[in-house]
């Protein structure tokens, strides 16, 4: 693999070597439960991705509060991580947890709506634009239940997605566009039900005429996308990009889906208020409750009626659309919480120059030592990435990753306190982060540069 980041492998590898010493010396409790799990849990973790934390194993969590976590070890770091934006109101917003709290008293699921049910549906209308609502307990759930009502109400069979798009575990988005323009199955996909390209064509992001082409055969229901990739680091659309994207699907009559599970990070509204974005769909998921588990699906009134005009569809059974807990009483107390009194316009206002700030600093350093390096913002989260300028498209982006890089950076910090989300060099900014929390971060940053590179 050829790497553009400027970076000694022979000095990249010594220095690694130091951070996995010292985290492992520093870490014993955390790897006593690492080796106990390993005898009860997949790969000793509760879910696969937390294999890849880069220290070889994880640090165990004992207490998350605000823009902290303290592990078993007694070490406290600050969190950009925030669970993958889960977190993204801090690890204890007083306004949930004193919701969450009071729902445990009065009943946690009910298969009934509640009166929370009904405000939530009108504050996601208020800030989105979309005309009905329904829950689902992730975006994952989300994006399927939208693809399935896609597929249902054009007759066609086939979905369009970014190369590298991020959409949770929907199996019709692990695919990307081969080399020469086919759809194949992402590299390390697991369990393909089917070959990708039966259910799915994949482009590449800000590639017009690719589609353009795709659209044009008449068999794509929907386009999944996401307003700014998020998965291979943040890749930005090109000017005018989304006016010609909803113009070339209402054209071919292809109804479009914006998946703002990560995008949130851009205001109150997400992308879709901030850039004046048209979906037929929409899903969201993660932050909306704080973390507790929630995801939502937005329809306009065009697509709810063409719904249930189809009499053959059965949504509320074996359609495949939603779930015995989706809508429960305390994922919706959760989100008219984080909604009505944390996620508010004001803490935006706070959190995205935060972002601005760890952006700058980051700028500052790459400037300093003279590094092929940039950096992107997405209101309130930034990440950086190993080329001159950010990619146009996921491929781009992916083909200038660098996992050694990466893995020595996130554990040179987690080893000095600060906790990036693995395999992304991303960060977010909550409510609960500072100005100081930042500052260190660049501090941070700029020592392990200098260790490389002296």
């Amino acid at each position: 693999m050829t790497f553009v980041s400027g970076i000694d492998r022979t000095v990249l590898a010594e220095r690694l070597e130091v951070e996995l010493e010292d985290f492992v010396v520093s870490n014993p409790r955390s790897q006593e439960l690492y080796d106990r799990s390993r005898k009860s849990l997949l790969g000793g973790v509760p879910m696969p991705w937390m294999m890849r934390w880069a220290g070889g194993f994880p640090v165990f969590a004992k207490i998350a509060i605000g823009a902290r976590i303290i592990d078993v070890d007694d070490h406290t770091y600050i969190d950009f991580c925030l669970g993958d934006t889960g977190a993204m109101t801090g690890h204890d917003p007083e306004p949930v947890v004193r919701a969450i709290t009071n729902q445990e008293k009065t009943g946690i699921t009910t298969m009934l709506p509640t009166e929370n049910a009904a405000w939530v549906g009108e504050e996601l209308q208020r800030r989105f634009g979309l005309d009905r609502w329904t829950f689902t307990l992730t975006a994952t759930d989300a994006n399927r239940a939208a693809l399935r009502i896609c597929r249902q109400i054009t007759g066609r069979p086939k979905v369009l997605v970014m190369s590298y798009s991020y959409h949770g575990s929907v199996d019709e988005s692990f695919a990307v566009a081969g080399p020469d323009g086919s759809t194949v199955s992402r590299e390390g996909n697991v369990g393909a039900p089917v070959d990708p390209a039966l259910t799915t064509t994949a482009i590449e992001f800000n590639d017009l005429p690719a589609l353009e082409r795709a659209l044009e055969t008449g068999e794509i229901a929907c386009v999944l996308a996401e307003p700014a990739m998020t998965n291979m680091g943040i890749v930005l659309p090109d000017d005018g990009y989304h006016e010609a994207l909803r113009d070339l699907t209402r054209k071919h009559g292809t109804l479009l889906i914006i998946d703002e599970t990560h995008t949130f990070s851009a205001g109150a509204g997400g992308c879709t208020r901030e850039w004046g974005l048209e979906p037929d769909l929409f899903t969201i998921g993660k932050a909306i409750g704080s973390g507790v588990p929630a995801g939502a699906l937005g329809l306009t009134s065009d697509v709810a009626e063409r719904m249930f005009s189809d009499a053959d569809a059965d949504y509320e059974d074996t359609g495949g659309v939603g779930g015995t807990l989706a809508g429960n009483a305390l994922s919706m107390a959760a989100i008219r919480a984080t909604l009505d009194q944390v996620l508010t316009e004001s803490a935006f206002e706070y959190s995205i120059p935060l972002a601005g700030r760890f952006s700058d600093g980051i700028k500052a350093v790459v400037a300093e030592f003279g590094l092929p390096w940039n950096v992107t913002q997405l209101g309130a989260r930034a990440e950086y990435r190993f080329e001159d300028e950010p990619a146009r498209n996921g491929t781009q982006a992916h083909q200038a990753s660098d996992p050694e890089l990466e893995r020595f950076l996130h554990l040179h910090a987690l080893n000095r306190g600060i906790l990036l989300t693995p395999f992304h060099n991303m960060a977010l900014m909550s409510p609960a982060t500072t100005e100081s929390d930042v500052d260190r971060h660049t501090e941070v940053f700029r020592e392990a540069v200098s260790d490389l590179l002296r």
